[in-house]
Parts: structure tokens; C-alpha cells; sequence
């Protein structure tokens, strides 16, 4: 995403949904979380497309408030140990 308007905003976005990824109280859900937001990021590092990347600055903040989400149904469903590759 080299358009420098928003250049702010993708790393703003990138940053928030790294941290709402790492409260994952699940090591796999967790994992996989990061994992994908690196790889979705990667994937679209080139564009230039204003309408493209508006789009997928859209799509990148529901699934922000998704993972949000996620993380608040996971803690109150907690599962009684960790795994152990957690500890």
C-alpha cells in the first residue's frame, strides 16, 4: 500500500490488529490470527488503487471488530488449562 494518504492509516490498522489478535486467550485462534493479518498485509503491500485500498482498509477494520468480538466471547468462555506448548 504505497499511497502515502494512507500510509498512516494501513499501519494504524495493521498495529490494532496485531494487539486485538494477541488477546486470544486460545494459542491456535491466536496463532492463525497473526498469521493471516501478516500474510493479508503482505499480499497487499503493492497497490496503488486508491479504490482498492479503501476497500481493503474497510475489510481489514470489520475484521478488526470481529477479532474484537472474538476475544470478549473467548474470555468468557475460558477453557481450564492451557496448552502445553502455553506454558
Amino acid at each position: 500500500m504505497a499511497v502515502p494518504g494512507h500510509k498512516m492509516k494501513v499501519l494504524s490498522l495493521y498495529k490494532q490488529l496485531l494487539r486485538a489478535s494477541e488477546k486470544f486467550d486460545s494459542y491456535n485462534y491466536r496463532m492463525y490470527a497473526l498469521r493471516r493479518i501478516r500474510d493479508a498485509f503482505r499480499e497487499n503491500k503493492a497497490l496503488t488503487d486508491n479504490g482498492s485500498i479503501a476497500s481493503e482498509l474497510s475489510y481489514a477494520q470489520k475484521n478488526l471488530d470481529i477479532i474484537k468480538r472474538q476475544t470478549i466471547v473467548g474470555q468468557l468462555y475460558q477453557a481450564p488449562d492451557k496448552l502445553v506448548i502455553e506454558k
